[in-house]
């Protein structure tokens, strides 16, 4: 089976623990997806398996092939998750919410949000200029980028503004409160990257909780 499962990220509520105290989850609904593809060490040089998520009404022609009667892919996303037991899994196969339970911890990948056009100091969290000593407008610069002559210009890569967010972020070591896998259903503890409705990945994580 794969390591991890596409999903939808739903929105942000809180449940009441046994104690009555509140936790922050994040629902997301994660499949079903389908297996349409496993690639293998001996043809594609790795293996994994290529996952769909979505229907689509009218599939496009320039994805028909994926399969093997040829027929053209009903899957709005295709993502691929590695796999180490190729023999686990094969073509046609669903992975649905049941993949984790209470208590997993996993790694969940999405699309942060765009933030537009944004300065130094709130894209990257500088302090910003001195607030007395006749610094009236300075509060919210960067300060120096750089010298003159020497180097004589400003090196790349320098925090500056411009646009912020509608990056690719994972978030690490997030824990499962709850698995419904006959609503496709994950509560995921604390906040995911992206805005609602947009598409996760969500895989097992490899290093633990910390």
């Amino acid at each position: 089976m794969t390591e991890g499962i596409i999903g939808k990220k739903l929105g942000m509520t809180q449940v009441f623990r046994k104690d009555g105290k509140s936790e922050a989850v994040t629902a997301v609904e994660a499949g079903p997806c389908t297996v349409i593809q496993v690639k293998t060490a001996d043809k594609e040089g790795y293996n994994a398996a290529q996952l769909g998520f979505g229907e689509v009404k009218r599939p496009k022609s320039s994805r028909r092939g994926r399969t093997k009667e040829k027929e053209p892919v009903k899957f709005r996303h295709l993502r691929e998750f590695r796999i180490d037991d190729i023999e686990a899994i094969e073509t046609g196969q669903t992975v649905d919410a049941s993949l984790f339970k209470a208590g997993d911890i996993v790694d969940v990948t999405g699309i942060s949000k765009g933030k537009g056009f944004a300065g130094t100091v709130k894209r990257h969290h500088f302090a910003g200029g001195p607030k007395t000593h006749g610094q009236s407008d300075r509060h919210r610069a960067p300060g120096s980028i750089g010298a003159t002559t020497t180097p004589g210009r400003v090196f790349k890569g320098m925090r500056m503004s411009g646009h912020m967010g509608s990056q690719q972020v994972t978030v690490s070591n997030l824990e499962i409160y709850e698995a419904d896998p006959a609503r496709n259903l994950l509560l995921i503890k604390g906040a995911v990257p992206g805005t609602r409705n947009s598409l996760l990945l969500i895989r097992k994580s490899r290093r633990g909780k910390k």
